[in-house]
């Protein structure tokens, strides 16, 4: 198990970086990071559970999406 979550960690702090680029968000890098890890523990394990087919690549994609939808919720908590 920690060999995997280290990596969903290592995944999630890279798709904070690109989630906060694809959606034009100024954030610094632990804040993005940090959305990006637990973006990936959402997307990662959460969605994961509905899709059964995987590696990581998918495992990105959904790190991506669920540091997205974090962003955005962010944001409009903010506001």
């Amino acid at each position: 198990m920690l060999p995997s979550a280290l990596l969903l960690v290592m995944i999630g702090a890279a798709a904070g970086m690109l989630a906060t680029r694809l959606m034009k968000v100024n954030m610094d890098l632990p804040s993005a990071m940090g959305l990006g890890v637990l973006g990936a523990l959402f997307g990662g394990l959460v969605l994961r559970l509905v899709l059964t087919a995987g590696g990581w690549v998918v495992t990105f994609v959904l790190a991506v999406m669920g540091a997205m939808a974090l962003i955005w919720i962010w944001q409009h908590l903010r506001r």
